[in-house]
């Protein structure tokens, strides 16, 4: 039988430049409701640096600013835009020569990240990434987003949980991964190869 192979890649930072949600923002609202968003922010980004307000809190109001109650048909429209149009702007060649090397050697490429589907799905599909674990919108009976999110923000052990979800808990591959934050440490440490900040 022959020994499988997983490459699991972190997104924004790794195979990113930057942050590539507050860029997604700024393409589906426009610039002046995009700034009075991120004014708006303000004060619960005040409360999670006091520790008074969690990570996936903040991330859920952030949602509700900007992408709150749009329909997210068209947000999966714009979604598709964006990837293919600021996406590749973004993009680290080094990482992307990473990848390559893991699909021609063979090996499984899985995106592990705690940005959104709406616009990771998309991306991946262009980079022929069959595998997308991250974090999901919550849409309501409409059709319309809701500004939570569908289970937990995918970041420290819920990267492990979501890539055990998809291959199994039983471990029978062999791990490449690769992170640049302290989100990705339990990934990384779950891995049997770990490049923090390597790509």
């Amino acid at each position: 039988m022959q020994k499988k192979f997983v490459a699991a890649f972190d997104f924004d930072g790794t195979l990113t430049k930057r942050d590539t949600f507050i860029p997604f923002a700024l393409f589906v609202v426009g610039p002046w409701r995009w700034l009075i968003g991120l004014i708006k922010l303000i004060p619960s980004t005040a409360l999670f640096l006091l520790r008074k307000t969690s990570r996936q809190q903040l991330k859920e109001k952030t949602i509700t600013l900007f992408l709150g109650g749009m329909p997210y048909a068209q947000l999966e429209q714009l979604g598709e835009e964006f990837a293919q149009e600021i996406i590749p702007k973004l993009l680290k060649k080094r990482a992307l020569e990473q990848i390559a090397w893991h699909q021609k050697e063979g090996h499984l490429v899985v995106l592990v990240s705690a940005s959104p589907e709406v616009y990771l799905d998309a991306w991946a599909k262009l980079m022929n990434v069959p595998h997308v674990c991250c974090s999901r919108l919550e849409i309501n009976s409409e059709g319309r987003v809701t500004g939570r999110l569908m289970g937990n923000n995918c970041r420290g052990k819920e990267k492990v949980q979501q890539l055990q979800d998809l291959l199994g808990k039983e471990k029978t591959y062999e791990l490449y991964a690769y992170g640049d934050s302290p989100g990705d440490r339990e990934l990384l440490d779950f891995a049997d190869h770990s490049f923090y900040r390597k790509i």
